[in-house]
């Protein structure tokens, strides 16, 4: 699912280059729940923005589901990160669309995707009622509070199925019963193959990790 081997990231400033990843090497199996702990810039949210395919290595090899993230063109980058990957923000809020409703921010990429409209708004309010959100279904965004619409943007990432998900501090805004419930979502997916790599400082999502990755100077440390 994830093969990253001597991974460089290299971020261009004013005076002076920063490598944000230096030799970076991971991999990640299907059905996998690996946690990735590190200070912070230990070079974690760079990595997950290179296997989102948010930022292009500059040098080793980052496959993700097959796809060669340093050497495909962007639109296969872009359209592979549609389909298969499923991508949970912390600030989930700036994720979903203010035009419509959290059903329908939820039910979005499986529409993109070609799911029929019944499908698609049934996947949508079950997601929605697993995570106690289904008398939100209605609401617009701007109605949320923060941990609801982060809760909601994690529906809105898991909708079309995908085959991974990366997830950034994705608890970050919830309580513990709402923190309990996504993280049993997220090992649902997992138990039916998907991969999941998960940054977080919230020592309760290490019960559902199957490996910790420790990341110092952007490097795998243990």
């Amino acid at each position: 699912m994830i093969d990253v081997a001597d991974l460089f990231c290299i971020y261009r400033g004013p005076e002076r280059d920063v490598a944000a990843l230096r030799g970076l090497t991971l991999r990640v199996e299907r059905g996998e729940r690996v946690l990735v702990h590190g200070p912070s810039g230990s070079g974690k949210t760079t990595l997950l923005r290179v296997l989102a395919g948010a930022e292009r290595p500059a040098a080793g090899r980052a496959l993700v589901g097959g796809v060669d993230l340093g050497g495909a063109d962007r639109a296969a980058v872009t359209d592979h990160a549609r389909r298969a990957l499923g991508l949970i923000d912390q600030r989930g809020g700036r994720n979903l669309r203010p035009e419509l409703r959290c059903v329908d921010n939820v039910a979005l990429q499986p529409g993109l995707l070609g799911t029929s409209v019944a499908e698609r708004r049934r996947r949508a309010s079950d997601l929605l009622a697993e995570l106690g959100l289904g008398d939100l279904a209605r609401r617009w965004p701007y109605e949320l509070s923060g941990g609801e619409a982060q809760r909601v943007a994690a529906c809105a990432a898991l909708a079309h199925d995908p085959q991974l998900i990366l997830a950034d501090e994705p608890t970050g805004e919830l309580d513990g019963e709402t923190e309990q419930r996504l993280l049993a979502l997220l090992r649902t997916h997992a138990d039916a193959g998907c991969g999941v790599l998960l940054v977080t400082h919230s020592p309760d999502v290490v019960a559902i990790a199957d490996r910790v990755v420790t990341l110092s100077d952007g490097q795998v440390v243990s």
